[in-house]
């Protein structure tokens, strides 16, 4: 039996999406920058894909701009805003938790004369208010958030934070990293006063290669790339127009069904902690305040610790028996180093050695999750026979 339980490094992709994307591909191939009609065409396709993500987060359409990525849009929302504001202020705000595409492009600009502070978290792994509250300072230009952490699943108080931002200084930009959260939970830039928010393609049955992202209309941000002077300039390049209208139908056919997937992959989640707690000497990370059921958590994302055994060894003995898992954040899998989340979360080094992230999808079944408890229960006592020689 094969078993993918690594959805947050990468998703299959929706048939339909597939089937939009090689209609375009080999038909509606046009360039939308030419001037006949093919390019026309093109452009419609281009407009139509932007308008369906706009709908989904209630805003408009020239606010929505197409990346390669999610890494491409938070370096586009973080160096275009700090170079854009630099002077009203060159002081930024993130957390220590944040996926590397934040936390190396906030070094880079501490390297170009930018102060960053780095909010701590607690043991849950998510940041307190009073932190960010006290962080920040006359000269904050940007605070840079992510919504669902790739690595546990917590979620962070997105909209008290920024609540909390706009009523201190209703200048400060917000930027939220919604790569894990988008698709996962409703989540509307407006309400929530948010001015910039990145998503990504692959992490939601689209293609890869494809990120989103938004930029509220008053915002104030440099383009980081030049060329062509295509997305009004902001974001030059050709335009990808299948992948653009792949991630479309994909966040699309997602939400179609939102509810339903959101309390099914819950239960999920509950039923597969359950049946982890039921091997001993096993940690589940990242819990809201102790609570196993999972609920304040991210419905798809179980980091469990199986302590005494080292991850990449049970990594591959769950490969070997057809379960695919991850280690870590799929960023830094051909560099095995220890989580930066959960050191930031007071970890010890039997934890960080023994972690595994399971990762579900709409996809995902209590069949697929049986087989795996069944292969930990068969494999954990053998592997900790062998740690001990």
């Amino acid at each position: 039996m094969e078993v993918y339980l690594d959805n947050s490094a990468t998703t299959r992709v929706f048939p339909e999406v597939a089937d939009v994307m090689k209609q375009i591909m080999c038909e509606d191939y046009g360039n939308p920058s030419s001037l006949h009609m093919k390019g026309v065409d093109a452009e419609k396709q281009v407009r139509r894909a932007k308008e369906t993500i706009a709908k989904l987060l209630k805003v408009q359409e020239k606010e929505i701009y197409f990346t390669s990525g999610g890494t491409e849009a938070d370096n586009l929302a973080i160096i275009g805003t700090a170079l854009a504001n630099h002077r009203m202020g060159k002081h930024l705000i993130t957390t220590r938790i944040e996926h590397p595409a934040v936390l190396q492009t906030m070094q880079y600009l501490e390297e170009q004369g930018f102060q960053v502070t780095y909010l701590p978290v607690d043991g849950s792994g998510r940041i307190r208010l009073e932190d960010l509250e006290h962080a920040l300072t006359p000269e904050t230009i940007l605070v840079s958030i992510m919504h669902t952490n790739n690595e546990i699943g917590s979620l962070q108080p997105i909209e008290e934070a920024g609540r909390l931002i706009k009523q201190i200084n209703p200048r400060i930009l917000f930027h939220v990293d919604a790569v894990q959260g988008f698709g996962k939970a409703r989540i509307y830039p407006r309400k929530m006063n948010i001015d910039l928010l990145s998503i990504s393609s692959h992490k939601v049955h689209g293609p890869k290669g494809v990120g989103v992202l938004y930029v509220g209309e008053k915002v104030k941000i440099q383009p980081i790339t030049f060329g062509g002077g295509q997305q009004m300039g902001l974001r030059s390049g050709t335009e990808n127009v299948p992948g653009y209208m792949g991630m479309a139908r994909a966040c699309e056919m997602l939400y179609e069904h939102y509810e339903a997937d959101r309390v099914r992959l819950q239960e999920l989640k509950k039923y597969f902690i359950r049946g982890l707690l039921q091997i001993e000497n096993v940690q589940i990370n990242g819990l809201l305040n102790g609570d196993v059921s999972g609920e304040g958590t991210a419905s798809h994302i179980v980091s469990a610790s199986f302590l005494g055994v080292r991850s990449e060894v049970l990594l591959h003995t769950l490969e070997e028996a057809g379960v695919y898992v991850s280690a870590g954040s799929a960023c830094s899998s051909h560099k095995p180093q220890p989580s930066a989340t959960l050191k930031a979360m007071g970890a010890d080094k039997g934890v960080l050695e023994s972690t595994i992230r399971f990762s579900f999808s709409v996809f995902t079944t209590r069949e697929e999750i049986d087989y795996t408890l069944q292969v930990l229960y068969d494999k954990i006592p053998m592997l900790r026979r062998f740690t001990r020689r």
